[in-house]
C-alpha cells in the first residue's frame, strides 16, 4: 500500500497560499513552493498539475475555507460583510490570492461560480419576500456588500492614512467595521 500523501499535499498548499499570495502567479516559484512544503518539484506536479493549476487549487481552497468559516446569511448581509472583514483581517492571504487571480487568470472556474449562484438566489429570495428593501439585481447586492467588506484593504494607503484615527489601529479597524455594516445596511434599504 502506497503511503498517505495527506500530509505532503497539505504542506503544498500550504506552501501555496504564502507563495502565490506574496507573488502572484507570474512571480511564484514552484522550487520555492517546495522547499517550504519539504517536498520535492515532482511531487508538486503529481498531486496538483503545472503551476497555473496548483494556483488555481490554492486559490480555490482558499475561497472555500472562507466559505466554511463566514456562512452566509442573506437576510443580515451587513452582519456577512462585517463577519467577511474580520476574517480577511486575519487572513489577508485571501484577499491577495483573489487579486492576483482577477489579474493574472481570465478565466473564472465553474466552482466559484457554483459557490456565489445560491447566495444570489437567496438574497433574491429575500428579496421576494421584503427582508430586502433594495431591489437592484441580487447579484449586484452581493458584489456591493463584498466590495464594501474589502474596501479599507483595497482602498489606497495614502487614502487611509486620512482617516481620524492611525490606520491600522484597532481603533480605525473597529471604526472601519462599523461603517462598513452601516454602509451595507443602507444599500439593502
Amino acid at each position: 500500500m502506497p503511503p498517505d500523501a495527506t500530509a505532503t499535499k497539505t504542506r503544498i498548499l500550504d506552501a501555496g497560499v504564502i507563495e502565490f499570495a506574496q507573488y502572484g502567479l507570474a512571480g511564484a516559484r514552484v522550487d520555492r513552493i517546495a522547499e517550504s512544503a519539504s517536498a520535492n518539484k515532482r511531487s508538486i506536479y503529481s498531486h496538483f498539475g503545472n503551476k497555473e493549476e496548483l494556483f488555481d487549487i490554492v486559490v480555490a481552497h482558499a475561497l472555500r475555507e472562507l466559505v466554511i468559516s463566514v456562512p452566509f446569511a442573506a437576510n443580515n448581509l451587513g452582519d456577512y460583510a462585517g463577519r467577511m472583514f474580520d476574517y480577511l483581517l486575519e487572513h489577508p492571504q485571501t484577499l491577495r490570492l483573489t487579486v492576483w487571480a482577477q489579474l493574472e487568470r481570465s478565466v473564472v472556474g465553474s466552482e466559484e461560480i457554483e459557490e456565489y449562484r445560491p447566495k444570489v438566489a437567496a438574497i433574491a429570495e429575500a428579496q421576494k419576500s421584503g427582508a430586502i428593501g433594495n431591489q437592484c439585481d441580487a447579484a449586484d447586492l452581493l458584489a456591493f456588500t463584498v466590495s464594501t467588506a474589502t474596501s479599507w484593504s483595497n482602498a489606497s494607503p495614502a487614502l487611509r492614512g486620512l482617516a481620524a484615527e492611525p490606520d491600522g489601529s484597532d481603533q480605525r479597524i473597529v471604526s472601519h467595521r462599523a461603517a462598513l455594516v452601516a454602509a451595507v445596511r443602507s444599500i439593502v434599504g
